[in-house]
Formats: C-alpha cells, sequence, structure tokens
C-alpha cells in the first residue's frame, strides 16, 4: 500500500497539487485530467522524482524520496529521456551496477528481462536505432531488472502505433508488480480496477473506471 498524507505541491507561489489524502492498494490504478491538472505531478511524488511541499508520501513504511526511488520503478512517456546508454544491455546493467550486485546476478536479471518481455533480439543493438515501441520496452526493462515493489507510468503509449500500444497493454496486464499508469487513451485504463481523476490539483472523481470515465468525457465536452 502507498499512502499519500496531505500532500501539496507547490511552485512558485502556485499549488500544483492540494491536500491529497488517500491509499492505493489496488493492482491497476489509472489517473486522468487535463493537461495542467496536476496528474503528472501528482505520479511523479510516487517514486520520489517530485517531492512534497508538505505532507508526506509512504510506501509500506519507506519514505524519503531515495528510500522510494528504490522501491518504486517510473517509466517516462519517451524512453529516450529513460535509455542513457548506447548498446541495449549495457542500459539494462546500468542500474544494477549501481546497486553493486555481483557480475553473475546482474547478467541473470538482464537475461530474465530480456526473455520476459520477449526482446532478446534486442540485446546486442544500438538504442538510437530502435523503433519507439523497442525503446519503450527496453525502458520498462530496465525498470523490471531492478526489481521494484511498484511500477508508475507516465503516458507510456503517445509515442506509439497501434500493433505497439496493444502489445505494451498485453505486458502491463502482465505485469506482477502494482502499476499506475497517467494516460488520455481512455482505451487503455477501461479494464483497471481504480480510476482517479484530476482537475485543478484536486482529486474530483475516485472510483471504478466506467462511471469516473463517463463523467470525464462529459466535463470534457464543448
Amino acid at each position: 500500500m502507498i499512502r499519500f498524507s496531505d500532500v501539496w505541491v507547490e511552485k512558485n507561489g502556485h499549488a500544483i497539487l492540494r491536500g491529497i489524502n488517500l491509499s492505493i492498494t489496488e493492482r491497476r490504478v489509472g489517473i486522468i485530467g487535463r493537461n495542467g491538472s496536476g496528474k503528472s505531478t501528482f505520479a511523479r511524488l510516487f517514486n520520489g522524482i517530485e517531492k512534497p511541499s508538505r505532507g508526506e508520501v509512504r510506501l509500506a513504511g519507506a519514505t524519503g524520496s531515495d528510500e522510494l526511488r528504490r522501491h518504486v520503478g517510473f517509466v517516462f512517456q519517451n524512453p529516450d529521456n529513460q535509455i542513457v546508454y548506447p548498446i541495449v544491455t549495457e542500459d539494462l546493467e546500468f542500474g544494477l551496477k549501481n546497486l553493486k550486485l555481483p557480475k553473475s546476478e546482474i547478467s541473470e536479471r538482464v537475461d530474465e528481462v530480456l526473455d520476459r518481455l520477449a526482446i532478446g533480439h534486442l540485446r546486442n543493438r544500438l538504442t538510437h536505432q530502435l523503433s519507439g515501441g523497442e525503446k519503450q520496452l527496453v525502458a520498462l526493462a530496465g525498470v523490471l531488472a531492478m526489481q521494484p515493489r511498484m511500477i508508475v507510468f507516465d503516458e507510456p503509449t503517445t509515442l506509439l502505433d497501434l500493433w505497439n500500444k496493444q502489445r505494451l497493454m498485453s505486458t502491463l496486464a502482465e505485469l506482477d508488480q502494482p502499476i499506475v499508469v497517467v494516460s488520455h487513451d481512455l482505451d487503455l485504463l477501461a479494464g483497471f480496477d481504480r480510476i482517479l481523476h484530476f482537475e485543478n490539483g484536486d482529486i474530483i472523481d475516485d472510483g471504478r473506471p466506467e462511471p469516473v470515465i463517463a463523467g470525464y468525457v462529459d466535463r470534457s465536452k464543448c
């Protein structure tokens, strides 16, 4: 369980998030809202990329940005912001080396995630030559190799074509970890356990996908 207790995020005297109080125990949670509603800022609180101005984020006893980052993986909208090294295996090894793991365990984890995502054929490819879908899977593989307890995705399908979107959706459905997904793609979130609708820094609706998404669509009509 991850809990947000009276969490505020303020920048330049402006409140981006306003007193968020909630607990998340569900396995598949979606976050929706208009641009500038605070949803991406909220997502970045999960693993300490963003820090509260006030309040606390706690994951089953872990608190503080370093602790959260250790337990919560984050997959960015643009994988180019996440991929560091020129060769796929080098990139997957990067975070594991920072953990000072034995070489044998690093190799084992890399092999496992490549096999799990069916991207073993990309092992020795140059990352800048990969397609958008391939890059997104490599970025996810890098997160999975760290064995996080939870994974947050920020607009994961924005740069993908239909085939890669469907492939990513299938991959998300098979993940063992609880996931939180920020998305404008309402089809992606339709089968989730819970949806949070953000507006002006507040959660204005929270519940099962069908009624929350329907309310969001109604509010978005001109």
